[in-house]
Protein backbone atom coordinates (compact mmCIF):
# COMPACT_ATOMS: atom_id res chain seq x y z
CA UNK A 1 0.00 0.00 0.00
CA UNK A 2 1.16 3.15 -1.05
CA UNK A 3 2.00 6.10 1.79
CA UNK A 4 -0.54 8.42 0.47
CA UNK A 5 -3.55 5.41 0.75
CA UNK A 6 -2.96 4.75 3.98
CA UNK A 7 -2.87 8.45 5.06
CA UNK A 8 -6.25 8.72 3.01
CA UNK A 9 -7.49 5.57 5.31
CA UNK A 10 -6.10 7.28 8.23
CA UNK A 11 -7.57 10.50 7.78
CA UNK A 12 -11.16 9.41 6.92
CA UNK A 13 -14.17 10.65 9.69
CA UNK A 14 -15.03 7.01 10.92
CA UNK A 15 -11.04 6.21 11.43
CA UNK A 16 -10.64 9.58 13.44
CA UNK A 17 -14.10 8.83 14.84
CA UNK A 18 -12.65 5.06 16.16
CA UNK A 19 -9.48 5.79 17.21
CA UNK A 20 -11.11 8.85 19.30
CA UNK A 21 -13.54 6.25 20.75
CA UNK A 22 -11.31 3.59 21.91
CA UNK A 23 -7.64 3.37 23.64
CA UNK A 24 -7.91 -0.85 23.51
CA UNK A 25 -6.89 -3.10 20.56
CA UNK A 26 -5.43 -6.55 20.14
CA UNK A 27 -1.42 -7.08 19.13
CA UNK A 28 -0.62 -9.91 16.86
CA UNK A 29 2.70 -10.95 16.56
CA UNK A 30 5.24 -13.99 15.96
CA UNK A 31 6.60 -15.28 19.59
CA UNK A 32 9.71 -15.98 20.86
CA UNK A 33 8.93 -19.83 19.87
CA UNK A 34 7.47 -18.96 16.40
CA UNK A 35 3.92 -19.61 17.23
CA UNK A 36 1.24 -16.34 16.61
CA UNK A 37 0.14 -14.70 19.56
CA UNK A 38 -2.72 -12.31 19.89
CA UNK A 39 -3.02 -9.80 22.66
CA UNK A 40 -4.85 -7.26 23.74
CA UNK A 41 -2.98 -3.96 24.37
CA UNK A 42 -3.52 -0.06 25.01
CA UNK A 43 -2.41 2.10 22.26
CA UNK A 44 -1.44 6.10 21.90
CA UNK A 45 -2.44 7.22 18.09
CA UNK A 46 -0.19 9.88 18.04
CA UNK A 47 -1.15 11.22 13.78
CA UNK A 48 1.50 9.18 12.40
CA UNK A 49 2.63 6.12 14.82
CA UNK A 50 0.56 3.40 17.23
CA UNK A 51 2.44 3.55 20.64
CA UNK A 52 1.60 0.44 22.76
CA UNK A 53 3.68 0.19 26.10
CA UNK A 54 4.61 -2.40 27.94
CA UNK A 55 6.95 -3.72 30.87
CA UNK A 56 10.20 -3.58 29.97
CA UNK A 57 9.97 -7.55 30.46
CA UNK A 58 7.04 -8.59 28.69
CA UNK A 59 7.64 -11.08 26.07
CA UNK A 60 6.69 -9.33 23.79
CA UNK A 61 8.98 -7.08 24.18
CA UNK A 62 12.16 -9.70 23.01
CA UNK A 63 9.40 -11.41 20.14
CA UNK A 64 8.98 -7.58 18.85
CA UNK A 65 12.91 -7.23 18.55
CA UNK A 66 13.58 -10.31 17.08
CA UNK A 67 10.14 -10.06 13.85
CA UNK A 68 9.17 -6.55 14.07
CA UNK A 69 6.27 -7.54 12.02
CA UNK A 70 2.76 -6.94 13.35
CA UNK A 71 -0.95 -6.66 12.74
CA UNK A 72 -3.25 -4.27 14.95
CA UNK A 73 -7.19 -4.29 15.28
CA UNK A 74 -9.04 -1.55 16.74
CA UNK A 75 -13.03 -2.74 17.13
CA UNK A 76 -16.20 -1.08 18.04
CA UNK A 77 -20.08 -1.52 17.87
CA UNK A 78 -21.80 -4.58 18.54
CA UNK A 79 -24.28 -4.93 16.11
CA UNK A 80 -23.82 -5.96 11.94
CA UNK A 81 -24.63 -1.85 11.21
CA UNK A 82 -22.86 -0.57 13.99
CA UNK A 83 -19.17 -3.02 13.50
CA UNK A 84 -16.15 -1.04 12.98
CA UNK A 85 -12.76 -2.47 12.45
CA UNK A 86 -9.39 -0.62 11.69
CA UNK A 87 -7.12 -2.84 10.45
CA UNK A 88 -3.68 -1.80 10.29
CA UNK A 89 -0.61 -4.19 9.48
CA UNK A 90 3.18 -2.53 10.07
CA UNK A 91 6.65 -2.76 11.55
CA UNK A 92 6.95 -2.55 15.41
CA UNK A 93 10.06 -0.60 16.96
CA UNK A 94 10.84 -1.07 20.51
CA UNK A 95 12.75 1.34 22.56
CA UNK A 96 13.24 0.83 26.27
CA UNK A 97 12.74 4.17 28.32
CA UNK A 98 13.66 5.23 31.87
CA UNK A 99 10.49 5.70 33.91
CA UNK A 100 7.31 5.69 32.38
CA UNK A 101 6.10 6.36 28.22
CA UNK A 102 4.53 9.60 27.94
CA UNK A 103 1.80 7.93 25.97
CA UNK A 104 1.08 5.42 27.96
CA UNK A 105 -0.26 8.03 30.88
CA UNK A 106 -2.00 10.51 27.72
CA UNK A 107 -3.89 7.06 26.60
CA UNK A 108 -5.14 6.63 30.25
CA UNK A 109 -5.53 10.35 30.53
CA UNK A 110 -7.83 10.02 27.82
CA UNK A 111 -10.32 7.87 29.88
CA UNK A 112 -10.09 9.06 33.13
CA UNK A 113 -10.67 12.26 35.18
CA UNK A 114 -8.34 14.25 36.67
CA UNK A 115 -8.06 12.76 40.34
CA UNK A 116 -8.19 9.12 39.10
CA UNK A 117 -5.57 10.17 36.64
CA UNK A 118 -3.17 11.64 39.14
CA UNK A 119 -3.97 8.22 40.93
CA UNK A 120 -3.02 6.34 38.03
CA UNK A 121 0.00 8.02 37.30
CA UNK A 122 1.43 7.49 41.00
CA UNK A 123 1.04 4.08 41.15
CA UNK A 124 2.48 3.70 37.61
CA UNK A 125 5.51 5.25 38.22
CA UNK A 126 5.62 3.39 41.39
CA UNK A 127 5.98 0.28 39.82
CA UNK A 128 7.53 1.02 36.74
CA UNK A 129 11.21 1.87 36.88
CA UNK A 130 11.15 1.35 33.29
CA UNK A 131 9.32 0.16 30.41
CA UNK A 132 9.19 -0.79 26.50
CA UNK A 133 7.71 1.93 24.33
CA UNK A 134 6.21 -0.40 21.37
CA UNK A 135 5.90 2.45 18.06
CA UNK A 136 4.20 1.12 15.67
CA UNK A 137 4.41 2.43 11.74
CA UNK A 138 1.43 1.62 9.87
CA UNK A 139 2.44 0.05 6.34
CA UNK A 140 -1.35 -1.17 5.03
CA UNK A 141 -4.03 0.20 6.45
CA UNK A 142 -8.20 -0.73 6.10
CA UNK A 143 -11.15 0.92 7.74
CA UNK A 144 -14.30 -1.62 8.20
CA UNK A 145 -17.29 0.43 8.77
CA UNK A 146 -20.55 -2.70 7.92
CA UNK A 147 -23.31 0.21 8.54
CA UNK A 148 -21.78 2.17 5.60
CA UNK A 149 -21.03 -0.90 2.82
CA UNK A 150 -17.50 -0.78 4.00
CA UNK A 151 -16.32 -4.34 4.09
CA UNK A 152 -13.35 -6.94 3.09
CA UNK A 153 -14.00 -7.19 -0.78
CA UNK A 154 -15.19 -11.16 -0.51
CA UNK A 155 -17.99 -9.61 1.20
CA UNK A 156 -18.98 -6.97 -0.18
CA UNK A 157 -18.78 -9.11 -3.53
CA UNK A 158 -20.27 -11.65 -1.68
CA UNK A 159 -23.86 -8.89 -1.06
CA UNK A 160 -23.82 -7.75 -4.24
CA UNK A 161 -24.14 -11.01 -5.58
CA UNK A 162 -27.07 -11.91 -3.12
CA UNK A 163 -28.50 -8.25 -4.00
CA UNK A 164 -28.17 -6.98 -0.48
CA UNK A 165 -26.86 -3.33 0.38
CA UNK A 166 -25.63 -1.40 3.02
CA UNK A 167 -29.12 -0.50 3.84
CA UNK A 168 -29.80 -4.34 4.62
CA UNK A 169 -26.47 -4.62 7.30
CA UNK A 170 -27.66 -1.66 9.16
CA UNK A 171 -31.33 -3.53 10.19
Amino acid sequence: MERHEVDAELSLPATIELLEATSSAHLAYVGADGTPRVVPVGYYWTGTEFVVSTAATAPKVEALSARPEVALAIDAGDTPGGARSLSVRGRASVEIVEGVVPEYLAAARRNMGAEAAADFERNVRRMYDRMARIGIMPEWVRLYDFGAGRMPRFLQQLAERSGMTADDWAD
